[in-house]
């Protein structure tokens, strides 16, 4: 059932279902994930900008508590191509964001950027489903607005060759399974003898841990800074400072 105060949707629903959290003790959905449930269900277009991690931080809410946050400076971005199902066979727009040098942009991408009456851009992503756009339009953070609940994707941060203690939470020190006494950090007996004579795929083992690209759903807009093209979402995304992030709405 709902939270007090929130009119339930009964427009039948259509598309993929997606359920966003947990029940509380009672039975019940958080209050926050309802509200996106409601939001998901009524939104028919999706929008997006590309935009750069700038750091954390932390706000104030109304009622004095200390909100976690990640700070994003998201656009302008510059519409530098609208793929149509005519030409291209599926429908997008493609948008571009971060000024780059002509001298280090090859003649082709010049040549792209040129059409759209703008200069290089070091970024590129196309999304779909966005509102009706014309080529060379800007696009900027005042598509979203506080309150509201956005995805972002970004690349984590890179950790190197790891073990399976950091890379997939084994017990290490102190534990003995996985047929391992006294190796500590070690991965311990693989369970292959003389059949199958072989690791199965998927076995979790030391490698290369981090570089991947991550998305993390159902992030609340807390704060717009339009002058400044900053974006405030609650809690923390992947990558590093500086790294590039898409922001789908």
């Amino acid at each position: 059932m709902p939270p007090p105060g929130v009119e339930p949707v009964r427009q039948p629903f259509s598309g993929t279902f997606r359920r966003y959290g947990s029940a509380n003790a009672s039975g019940q959905f958080e209050e926050d994930h309802f509200i996106l449930y409601i939001n998901k269900r009524n939104s028919t277009k999706m929008s997006g900008l590309i935009g750069k991690k700038i750091g954390m931080t932390s706000v104030y809410s109304a009622e004095g508590k200390n909100i976690p946050c990640t700070v994003i400076e998201a656009g302008p971005c510059v519409v530098t191509q609208i793929r149509t199902v005519e030409k291209d066979s599926y429908e997008a727009v493609q948008i571009a964001y971060d000024d780059k040098s002509e001298k280090h942009t090859t003649g082709s991408l010049l040549g792209h950027f040129k059409k759209a009456g703008t200069t290089p851009k070091r970024k590129m992503a196309e999304f779909k489903d966005m509102p009706e756009v014309n080529l060379g339009d800007t696009l900027t953070v005042d598509m979203f607005s506080e309150e509201d609940w956005v995805d972002v994707t970004g690349i984590s941060k890179g950790k190197g060759f790891q073990g399976v203690v950091k890379r997939h939470g084994f017990g290490g020190v102190g534990g003995q399974t996985h047929g391992q006494h006294n190796r500590q950090r070690k991965p311990g007996s693989l369970g292959a003898s003389s059949y199958p004579s072989r690791v199965f795929p998927g076995k979790r083992l030391p490698g290369r841990m981090g570089g991947e690209q991550v998305k993390v759903l159902n992030l609340k807009v807390l704060k717009i800074i339009p002058e400044n093209n900053l974006i405030l979402v609650k809690g923390s995304i992947p990558g590093a400072k500086g790294a590039y992030l898409t922001i789908e709405k």
